[in-house]
């Protein structure tokens, strides 16, 4: 039994392959997850239908499970920043977000680094996150 409000066993063991530097990929149900992210990465399909499962959804459950460094969203050509942004910042608290247009992002998930990616089924438009694992010091 896992103490972890996290319990998917693939996104778990993809996660336990991770370390310091990975990468995790959240996306919305516009993202191509099958063209755009690094192709190497392992691909955990959450999107049961229309709205479900949500992008915080992903986030609340991956937050008790792993440290998160940083954090880079991506923003629309007119630069708004969507109502998500402020949940994905209101769940992350102090870490850093940087903002990257479309293809700055899309570059970004093409890393090798990119452990996994998590598409879910959310539909607000820009609710792409991409996640870059910490470290867990001894004292944590």
């Amino acid at each position: 039994m896992l103490r972890t409000g996290l319990i998917h066993p693939e996104i778990l063991d993809a996660l336990g392959r991770a370390g310091h530097g990975s990468l995790v990929l959240l996306s919305d149900g516009n993202f191509p997850h099958d063209t755009a992210p690094y192709r190497g990465a392992p691909r955990v399909y959450l999107n049961l239908r229309p709205g479900l499962i949500s992008v915080i959804d992903a986030l609340q459950a991956l937050v008790t499970a792993i440290p998160i460094e940083s954090a880079a969203v991506m923003v629309p050509p007119d630069g708004q920043t969507p109502p998500v942004h402020q949940e994905f910042a209101d769940i992350l608290g102090d870490t850093p977000m940087t903002q990257l247009d479309r293809q700055g992002f899309y570059d970004a998930t093409a890393d090798t680094n990119l452990a996994l990616v998590i598409a879910t089924g959310e539909q607000r438009i820009y609710a792409n996150l991409l996640l870059t694992i910490g470290v867990i010091r001894a004292d944590d």
